[in-house]
């Protein structure tokens, strides 16, 4: 799987000021959050679980191949599954969900257009991981001054974050994100915590045109580029 845009922007944006000792990924994908954050924090342990065997084997190889292997751990575990098993909680939890709808039969197609892969779709849906599901479980695995970090489509904001009441998890700062002045907000980065309080809300533009980053993007994302 390659790397997107969006996980960039959250392992480089997560706030680490509370120090954690522990962190979560959940659905790690290739485990660039793990790494990010590997690089960024002293967090002693750094955990990640990833469901498609790929993705897995994947994660893995990258995180023995990283500077901070000995931090880095991936479960081959559903989120469900790793609740279940899982006694010790969180300092930072964060997530790059699935938000993908399913797409039509192939039959419905149009012609010349094929279906991705079922793991892809798996990677990419929704419903792989409904986000209510998602936010009950955060709820069990944070703990008490822990925070929860999470990038989602912007139009889903206000259904997160009502959700996301629901299990006492508040919005304690949000970042919009657009991809030039003149589009529309396409992403929200959202921290929550179990402490209400005033949202701190900013904007981020990506590009002012194709290719020509904005000074914000870059000195947010810079550590992570290797041409930046």
């Amino acid at each position: 799987m390659k790397i997107g845009t969006d996980g960039v922007l959250l392992g480089a944006w997560i706030s680490i000021e509370n120090n954690p000792f522990s962190i979560l990924d959940i659905g790690a994908g290739t485990g660039i959050l793990g790494l990010m954050l590997a690089q960024r924090s002293s967090a002693e342990t750094i955990d990640a679980i990833e469901i498609d065997d790929d993705a897995y084997e994947q994660c893995v190889d990258n995180f023995e191949q990283s500077s901070w292997g000995d931090r880095l751990f991936c479960y081959h575990a559903s989120l469900e599954e790793f609740v279940e098993d899982m006694e010790d909680q969180y300092d930072l939890i964060i997530c790059n969900p699935p938000f993908y709808k399913p797409t039509l039969p192939t039959s419905s197609l149009p012609k010349g257009e094929t279906l991705m892969s079922e793991s892809r779709q798996k990677a990419r849906f929704n419903d792989a991981m409904p986000f209510e599901h998602l936010l009950e479980s955060i709820s069990k695995l944070l703990s008490e001054n822990g925070v929860f970090s999470v990038i989602i489509p912007f139009k889903e904001e206000d259904i997160f974050i009502d959700l996301a009441s629901k299990y006492n998890l508040f919005p304690n700062r949000k970042l919009h994100v657009k991809g030039n002045p003149a589009s529309e907000i396409k992403r929200s980065l959202i921290e929550f915590s179990f402490l209400e309080s005033d949202t701190e809300i900013n904007e981020l533009i990506i590009e002012t045109e194709r290719h020509q980053y904005t000074e914000d993007y870059i000195n947010l994302t810079k550590d992570f580029y290797l041409k930046m």
